[in-house]
């Protein structure tokens, strides 16, 4: 009774080994469904006088025939779970038939036998995945007919693993009684093993524990992960899941090759610079092309990538150039400059400007004076001109005063009314203040009432 309750003590704490370990590895727990076959031979029970005929340890070791016992069924159950590092808790049982006690002649005993203990396996210290030897120890109980005995296991054996859950494994153990009077024995056992356990949520035959990817189904070389465009770059990791690329752009593809990602490049089928995002620039002036609408020639940005035109080809863009038809000079913003030939020209005019006496109205006769005028005039649209009248000193000074300003302002009207802007023409009158002869003379006076129209500075 006093073996009994060790054994019973063992088994509780193997299966409280079973109930404390988490499942942390693929396919966790393991059924080995077999036969068995006990040998009392080569057990070494020669200390026994009078019960059996027994050899030394190991004796006929494999002498099947004459010293082992069968039952041709059915009859070995091992259940295992893994608890880590290679190391597995076992139970396990069998039932047989005894018709030899080694040497001995047996009438048919009924033999039973339960055990507990512990395994390891070397697979994966062996880097294999097919054949997996290991080792075991534990305690047990066997019954022979009325008789019982407890024993301390030690277990050898191997499994050929056909895949992830099947294996064909075969066991030797050897059991030794606690007590001297009790019979050592060989148990060899033979059946398929059956693992079970794992959890494979996405059904892609990668196990949850090593499956990065446990909720979308992949493939085994990227741990369970996708790789939907075959580019060897799991979708988790990949920026351009779709499409396949090189691992040096996460993944994206950079179809032109100018080391710039599709996904970056606002030019993907032409290669470009990083600078413009991707995109070409033919002509070096800073703008892609593709905004550009002068790709050949450089330009400014403000201009959209053109050259600004110099249409009057004086050196002055038409941008700023104020005269941008006529050639000028930069000094006078493209426009052209009045010079003194210029200014005597307009005067040598000017003074042929008659009115009728003692009024404003100018005469018919001016009209083709006034016509070279603004021939003139509009040659030089940005310059502004004063229109100046003077008179001579016959009458008094406030007339001469009146009717100067009155006759420059209808030369001024004249212009204004002919084309010339506005804005570019001022009047003034200066009555007899500036004589450019004698007034004592008939033809002093003459010269003396005047138009004069000079480049307002």
């Amino acid at each position: 009774m006093k073996k009994l309750n060790k054994l019973f003590l063992l088994l509780a704490l193997s299966l409280g080994v079973f109930s404390m370990q988490a499942q942390d590895e693929k396919n966790p727990w393991a059924i080995v469904i077999g036969t068995n076959a006990v040998d009392f031979y080569a057990a070494d029970n020669g200390n026994i006088p009078g019960e059996i005929s027994s050899g030394s340890l190991f004796s006929e070791y494999f002498n099947a025939e004459d010293n082992w016992n069968f039952l041709p069924s059915v009859s070995y159950l091992e259940v295992k779970r893994y608890v880590g590092d290679g190391f597995s808790a076992t139970l396990n049982g069998s039932i047989n038939q005894i018709d030899r006690l080694g040497g001995t002649s047996a009438a048919d005993l009924s033999f039973y036998n339960l055990g507990a203990g512990v395994q390891y396996n070397f697979k994966n210290l062996l880097n294999t995945t097919v054949i997996d030897p290991f080792l075991g120890v534990g305690a047990g109980y066997y019954w022979l007919d009325d008789n019982g005995a407890s024993t301390f296991d030690s277990d050898l054996g191997i499994n050929f693993w056909f895949s992830d859950n099947i294996a064909f494994t075969v066991k030797s153990s050897f059991k030794t009684a606690f007590e001297d009077s009790n019979f050592d024995y060989f148990q060899h056992s033979a059946g398929v093993t059956i693992s079970f356990g794992g959890t494979d949520s996405d059904g892609d035959g990668v196990y949850d524990k090593d499956d990065m990817c446990p909720d979308v189904p992949g493939l085994a070389e990227f741990n369970g992960c996708p790789d939907s465009d075959g580019d060897g770059i799991v979708d988790k990791d990949d920026k351009c899941p779709d499409t396949a690329g090189l691992e040096e752009f996460d993944g994206c593809a950079d179809s032109d090759g100018d080391g710039i990602a599709d996904p970056n490049d606002d030019c993907p089928n032409e290669a470009g610079s990083e600078a413009l995002n991707g995109c070409p620039d033919a002509d070096k002036d800073g703008i892609a092309d593709k905004d550009d609408e002068c790709p050949n020639e450089a330009g400014p940005k403000a201009n959209n990538g053109c050259p600004y035109p110099d249409s009057d080809g004086d050196g002055v863009l038409d941008k700023d150039d104020m005269c941008p038809d006529v050639a000028g000079t930069k000094a006078n913003n493209g426009c052209p400059e009045v010079t003194e030939e210029v200014q005597k020209e307009l005067n040598e005019y000017a003074k042929t400007i008659n009115f009728d006496t003692g009024k404003t109205t100018i005469t018919k006769d001016s009209e083709e004076a006034l016509a070279a005028i603004i021939s003139i005039l509009d040659e030089y649209p940005n310059a502004k001109f004063t229109v100046e009248g003077h008179t001579d000193s016959v009458g008094s000074d406030q007339n001469n005063k009146r009717l100067s300003e009155a006759r420059a302002l209808s030369v001024k009207s004249y212009l204004v009314e002919n084309g010339v802007d506005e804005f570019r023409l001022s009047s003034a009158g200066f009555g007899e203040e500036r004589p450019v002869a004698s007034n004592d003379t008939r033809s002093g006076r003459a010269e003396n009432r005047r138009v004069e129209i000079n480049l307002k500075k």
